[in-house]
């Protein structure tokens, strides 16, 4: 009898073990279809968790890395975290599937895709001087390289609007060092606008400021 009590109770602890971490935390999932994961990721963008479908294009990554649906993945998960103003983790994906698939006509698209994303994640002129430098280098390079691309326009117009950016933030420091009297500090930022190949005429200064207005 008393062995009886004993295995009783040694049950009802193991159960409240399991039930307690049941409640805790979901039951890990492994070792599934290729295209279960796919679904997850696709019903975890479709709901707004982006979290999840990160952690699921994991799982699908470690399970079927050599999966058709691997590709497909990237670019869903890409565009998601771009609509979301996400755009390290945007490019994270583009860069994972230009590692992987980014040869022939896919590689034209995942670049300007790139290219998007850097673009827009220019949020402060004057914090983000180096990035407004690297993606005006960035989108010559594109327009050299793919001269009749159907994205050249975009290109270019986001081209132009990186300049007017650069040549607007060199007018504003060159205007601040006129305030403080320090009229050869202002004479510098000046003369970088001068190889510039707009001009103050060319700019009319939009209301939503000039990066972001390219896609709207």
């Amino acid at each position: 009898m008393l062995n009886f009590k004993k295995t009783v109770l040694i049950s009802m602890a193991m159960l409240f073990v399991f039930v307690g971490c049941s409640d805790d935390e979901e039951v890990a999932e492994f070792n599934k279809p290729a295209l279960y994961w796919y679904q997850q990721i696709a019903n975890s963008i479709g709901n707004g968790g982006l979290d999840k479908a990160d952690s699921y294009f994991i799982s699908l990554k470690s399970e079927h890395m050599r999966s058709p649906l691997m590709p497909t993945a990237m670019m869903m998960l890409a565009n998601a975290h771009m609509l979301e103003e996400e755009y390290l983790l945007a490019n994270y994906y583009l860069d994972e599937y230009n590692k992987r698939y980014g040869e022939g006509d896919s590689r034209e698209y995942t670049d300007f895709m790139k290219l998007k994303a850097s673009f827009l994640g220019v949020t402060d002129v004057y914090k983000d001087q180096k990035l407004i430098m690297d993606n005006i280098g960035k989108s010559r390079i594109y327009i050299t390289r793919y001269p009749g691309s159907p994205y050249a326009p975009l290109v270019n117009t986001m081209l132009i609007r990186l300049y007017m950016s650069q040549y607007l933030l060199n007018e504003n420091i060159a205007a601040l060092y006129d305030r403080t009297g320090k009229e050869e500090a202002a004479k510098i930022y000046r003369e970088k606008n001068e190889g510039s190949v707009i001009g103050m005429t060319d700019i009319t200064p939009p209301e939503k400021g000039i990066i972001g207005m390219v896609f709207d």
